[in-house]
Parts: structure tokens; C-alpha cells; sequence
């Protein structure tokens, strides 16, 4: 089979698909645990300390792996019915009929999308960061799927 041009339409794929920041999610979580294992075994290393200043690295070590984990969460989950946003502070359920337009320009830090009340939703779980092509691919299958399921009910989209 002979690869896609560029003016090929984008396959879809199987429902539910998860776009996700697979290389930031690792940089992320990792340097994470490095910073809570380096602050915790800084905290129990030094001698004249007392056990509440040993607790106060742990709980600091922790603090920034929970909140590193936090940046990590972010993907978008398309399904039949919709699509999930989960982003860094909360989580947003929009029907297909909702997105009007999927859009990731170039010197944007991820995808945006436009919506049928005048709105526009940042989905961070697609961003160029460090896989620029990964996030090129995957706000144009997001792009497709909008697409497709629009098609098949155009009325819900009037609004």
C-alpha cells in the first residue's frame, strides 16, 4: 500500500482513541520522582536537622512531583459520543456537535478548540512541544474525526 500524500484524507481510527504528550508525560513524571527521591534523601542525610524540618523536604519533594503529575495528566479522549478535555486544573466533556473546528497553528502550544458557543477550549493533552510531528498527526486525526461526526449529524451543529 502506498504511503498517504499529504492531501489524502487522514485515517480514523478505532473509537475511543486518546491523544496524550507521551515524551513531555515521561520528561514530566520522571524528573518528578528525581526531585522528591533528591529533597527526601537531602532531608534524611542532614545531621543536624530536626524531624520536622526532614518532613518539611518530603512534603516539599512531594508537593512538586504532585504538581508535575498534575502538567503529566492532560489528554484528550475522543469516543462515539464526544470528546473528554482533560487539562491541568480540570476536565471538560463536549459533544461532537460542539466542535466546530480543531486548530493547531503554527508557535501554538497546543490545539484549540473552536466551539458552537462562541468559546474556544485549549486541549492541552495535544501539544508540539517535544514530538512536533506526534502533535501535528494528532490534531489532524482530531480534525477528521470532528469532521466525520459532524457529517453524520449536521443539524446538531446549527446550535
Amino acid at each position: 500500500m502506498p504511503a498517504p500524500t499529504p492531501s489524502d484524507p487522514t485515517p480514523l481510527p478505532a473509537l475511543p482513541v486518546t491523544f496524550r504528550p507521551g515524551r513531555t508525560r515521561a520528561v514530566l513524571l520522571t524528573g518528578g520522582l528525581v526531585i522528591f527521591l533528591v529533597l527526601s534523601g537531602v532531608g534524611m542525610l542532614l545531621q543536624h536537622v530536626g524531624p520536622g524540618d526532614r518532613l518539611t523536604f518530603v512534603l516539599t519533594g512531594a508537593l512538586v512531583f504532585w504538581t508535575l503529575a498534575r502538567f503529566a495528566r492532560v489528554k484528550v479522549v475522543a469516543d462515539t459520543s464526544g470528546v473528554t478535555v482533560v487539562n491541568i486544573v480540570g476536565t471538560r466533556r463536549l459533544d461532537w456537535a460542539e466542535i466546530l473546528r480543531v486548530n493547531l497553528r503554527p508557535g501554538d502550544p497546543w490545539v484549540f478548540l473552536d466551539l458552537s458557543d462562541g468559546t474556544s477550549l485549549a486541549a492541552l493533552g495535544i501539544q508540539p512541544g517535544i514530538a512536533r510531528q506526534r502533535a501535528i498527526a494528532d490534531a489532524r486525526t482530531l480534525r477528521a474525526l470532528a469532521e466525520a461526526r459532524a457529517a453524520r449529524d449536521p443539524e446538531a451543529r446549527q446550535g
